[in-house]
């Protein structure tokens, strides 16, 4: 399905150090396997005039802001002027663009954050994929596990999608704003534009440019 591709979902694709990993697959959770052997190649890379390595795995931009409590384990890349928040606890595999904030007691784990993506309060994000300039509010989190331990399937309509991964959090497009206290179940999709109402519960696949107020309630953005 078209609309669940990277291509679809991310239109800003420089705006990730990420970009190589996502051009390599047709649909976001094919990258998620991938992520840390991502991480330690672009690592390599990296300007040591601009970033620090502060640990084997462990690339931190210099202009980057990271309180003292914040826990930061490997593989990671803070990217430049982002900003790691009191007590936030990144457990590895992840990106973390320009301009990000990762807030105070936020997790993170296996997670590609785009540029200038706000995870501010009290998230949960794990094996996800948050696009340009995606926000998720205070208290929203990614869920990434079926309670029966089986497959993830992403579903779209008519269409379901293996993914053949027991760990698949959320997709989230440009520009996409989650509501406070919102759970997104595995294999949530959402396109780019699109509003989630606060304590939400989503599922599936969500359109780009809508507004989700329930399950089976999603309005279409008036231009």
């Amino acid at each position: 399905m078209k609309e669940l591709t990277i291509k679809e979902l991310y239109q800003n694709l420089e705006e990730t150090m990420a970009k190589e990993l996502l051009l390599s697959k047709t649909y976001p959770w094919e990258v998620l396997p991938f992520i840390h052997d991502a991480i330690l190649q672009v690592g390599s890379t990296l300007s040591k005039e601009e970033y620090d390595q502060v640990e084997e795995d462990i690339w931190i931009a210099k202009s980057a802001k990271v309180a003292k409590t914040a826990s930061i384990h490997g593989p990671a890349i803070i990217g430049k002027n982002a900003e790691i928040r009191h007590c936030a606890f990144i457990r590895g595999n992840a990106f973390v663009g320009e301009g990000a904030v990762v807030g105070n007691s936020t997790e993170l784990k296996n997670v590609i954050l785009f540029n200038k993506v706000q995870v501010p309060h009290y998230n949960y994000v794990g094996d996800s994929i948050l696009g340009y300039c995606s926000h998720m509010g205070a208290g929203s989190i990614t869920s990434n596990v079926k309670s029966d331990k089986t497959l993830v399937v992403i579903k779209a309509g008519e269409e379901r999608i293996e993914t053949g991964i027991k760990k698949v959090g959320a997709m989230l497009g440009d520009y996409v704003e989650v509501g406070c206290g919102s759970v997104l179940n595995p294999g949530t999709v959402i396109g780019a534009h699109t509003n989630i109402y606060p304590l939400s519960m989503t599922r599936g696949y969500i359109p780009a440019n809508s507004i989700y107020k329930k399950q089976g309630e999603v309005a279409v953005k008036s231009e």
